[in-house]
């Protein structure tokens, strides 16, 4: 490992420490590289140990045709929170050219889904680095696994939830390492590009433009999100003043306007529940694109354009699901997991405060939909694991842990809390959460604790048996809510 040699060690002795030094480094180096991981249960391989990342540099280069690769380059700033002969970034999807750790060209190969890089120069503890990575970012997804670039009908979006970031550029690929971001992205003239944060400059240069934006607050990488398209962007301005940005296609603009009007209600609901929203800025991407999904990229949440067309749709279903990814800007992208078993924070969460809009602004009674999710419990928890425990997705199906168990399951969870310790106590709870870990990571101990401090006694065994049972508890105050029996099989 490298020595950090004092100036009052004789000249002599510095020499012998500084052979010895680089002939562990040779040693070291010349073992195979291999795949690294944080030790996440779910995620055994993604992120890396050994350094924190302070920002990402992203440049993306389009070329107007969402089946072949853009030009990227991908600078990372980040100490070294140990000694490093080696770094490993996830980054599994695209072609390296070049690699430069502080300048100097570095040696770099593959291991699994990392890309694994040699400085010249080893890196010793608390030192500071730059990584700069030459590569193309493949929008086309490999068979049998889908994330990071989603093609739309005129552009390119991003869904890199839960371990796809590194399908677009390399990084940390971990919600525990959360950076700033700055985003520079090229396309030809008739294009729009938009990014995380707020624009910082457009520059126009024969045929092309050129956008930058940055975050104002550090972000995990699965919430990065970058569009390109032929797209209008509509601002307005929300509560206190806060700019608010929608990107939809150019021809859907009067077509969507009624639904992109709701948001600075519900931004003012959402703050009357839980205290100020906590970014610089909030919007909805509306892109042609069929995911089966949205998702609460920090900032610019990702919608597919049908959910708004779609008549058969009713309007308060629709307005709940944009409620769902605007309170995930709080939970879940404000405060994000230390670990994906710590998902059950941001998806339950989210689907109290879809159900409690539902509950307050269109009669659809939250009792209701909580008996309903009581009944279903017991099964989702063998199909997908208790709450806070979920099974490990299968392979090539890592989107799997997006079960009914972190969804109703885990809202079932928050009703349950509150029945026990009360209305006041549970408002005053959510809170101070978001307060708390502002812009960090938190865990389900870290819930835990908070919860028992201001309910003035010890939840832990509430917590382990809703939480962590293979069974749903009673549900206090219910004692008739009963679990539904198994569905029938039919007879042969």
């Amino acid at each position: 490992m490298p020595l950090s040699l004092g100036s009052r060690v004789p000249r002599r002795l510095k020499a012998t420490l500084l052979a010895s030094a680089v002939s562990v480094c040779l040693v070291a180096a010349s073992a195979p590289a291999e795949p690294l991981g944080v030790g996440d249960r779910l995620f055994p391989y993604l992120g890396n140990p050994g350094y924190d990342v302070s920002s990402y540099d992203l440049s993306f280069t389009y070329g107007g045709d969402n089946g072949k690769p853009l030009q990227a380059v991908t600078t990372i700033d980040a100490w070294a929170t140990e000694n490093l002969e080696r770094v490993n970034l996830d980054f599994a999807h695209g072609t390296v050219d070049a690699v430069e750790v502080d300048g100097l060209p570095a040696e770099f190969t593959t291991a699994g889904e990392d890309l694994v890089v040699t400085p010249k120069i080893p890196l010793p503890r608390g030192s500071w680095m730059r990584i700069t990575v030459h590569h193309t970012s493949d929008p086309v997804p490999e068979k049998g696994r889908d994330g990071g670039w989603v093609r739309t009908a005129d552009g390119l979006a991003m869904a890199n939830q839960a371990d796809a970031a590194h399908l677009v550029f390399p990084c940390n690929d971990h919600p525990s390492d959360k950076a700033m971001f700055t985003f520079h992205v090229t396309a030809p003239d008739g294009y729009t590009a938009v990014a995380n944060g707020l624009p910082a400059g457009v520059t126009r240069t024969g045929g092309t433009t050129t956008w930058t934006y940055r975050t104002r607050h550090p972000m995990a990488t699965e919430l990065a999100q970058v569009s390109i398209g032929r797209s209008t962007v509509v601002h307005r301005t929300g509560p206190h003043g806060l700019p608010l940005r929608d990107v939809v296609p150019a021809e859907d603009r009067e077509a969507l306007e009624p639904w992109l009007a709701r948001t600075p209600d519900q931004i003012a609901w959402m703050e009357s529940k839980v205290g100020t929203y906590p970014f610089e800025t909030y919007g909805m991407l509306m892109a042609s694109v069929a995911t089966g999904f949205e998702l609460e990229t920090q900032t610019l949440s990702l919608f597919e354009k049908k959910l708004f067309t779609e008549p058969a749709l009713p309007r308060w279903y629709v307005e709940s699901i944009m409620v769902h990814e605007l309170s995930h800007q709080w939970f879940g992208d404000s405060v994000s997991p230390r670990t994906w078993s710590d998902l059950w924070l941001n998806e339950g969460h989210a689907t109290w405060y879809e159900a409690l809009y539902a509950d307050e602004k269109a009669n659809r009674p939250l009792e209701t939909r909580m008996k309903a999710a009581y009944g279903a419990s017991d099964r989702w928890r063998e199909v997908g694991g208790p709450p806070a425990l979920p099974k490990p997705p299968k392979p090539g199906q890592k989107i799997g842990v997006f079960r009914a168990n972190v969804y109703d399951g885990a809202a079932l969870v928050l009703y349950a809390l509150r029945q026990e310790i009360g209305k006041p106590d549970f408002e005053r709870l959510e809170r101070a959460w978001v307060l708390a870990h502002r812009d960090g990571t938190a865990t389900t101990a870290d819930f835990e604790r908070l919860a028992s401090g201001i309910a003035g006694r010890d939840l832990s065994g509430f917590f382990q048996a809703w939480l962590y049972g293979e069974k749903t508890p009673p549900m206090p105050g219910h004692p008739d809510w009963k679990p539904a029996p198994p569905p029938r099989t039919a007879k042969k």
